[in-house]
């Protein structure tokens, strides 16, 4: 009998969530950067009329926690998109995550 099966506790943590991080920060635009050691996304929101978007969380994570993520992301929409239906991206190319075509003209 290994560890986890002696104490099903063995290898759980608990997770806080405190207030102030529960209300989250709305994103709708990710840069992502590597080096060889860590991937850092930034996340933005880009308003229409705005021309600077601003930069609201930003994540650092090694390789291997990238590639779980990656994992977990296309493990998720693949749940979603059997419960509520395909995802559309409406005239966007595969690279780009933004909901705008952000230009330097200020149009609201």
């Amino acid at each position: 009998m290994n560890e986890q099966e002696k104490n099903p506790q063995a290898g759980q943590f608990q997770i806080e969530l405190p207030a102030d991080v529960a209300q989250g920060d709305y994103a709708n635009f990710a840069i992502i950067t590597h080096s060889s050691s860590d991937f850092v996304i930034d996340f933005a929101r880009v308003l229409p009329g705005v021309p600077k978007a601003q930069v609201k969380s930003r994540v650092i994570l090694a390789p291997e926690h990238a590639k779980r993520l990656l994992g977990a992301l296309q493990e998720n929409i693949v749940r979603y998109e059997q419960e509520y239906g395909a995802i559309k991206i409406p005239n966007q190319g595969p690279r780009t995550i933004s909901p705008f075509n952000v230009s330097n003209k200020g149009e609201a």
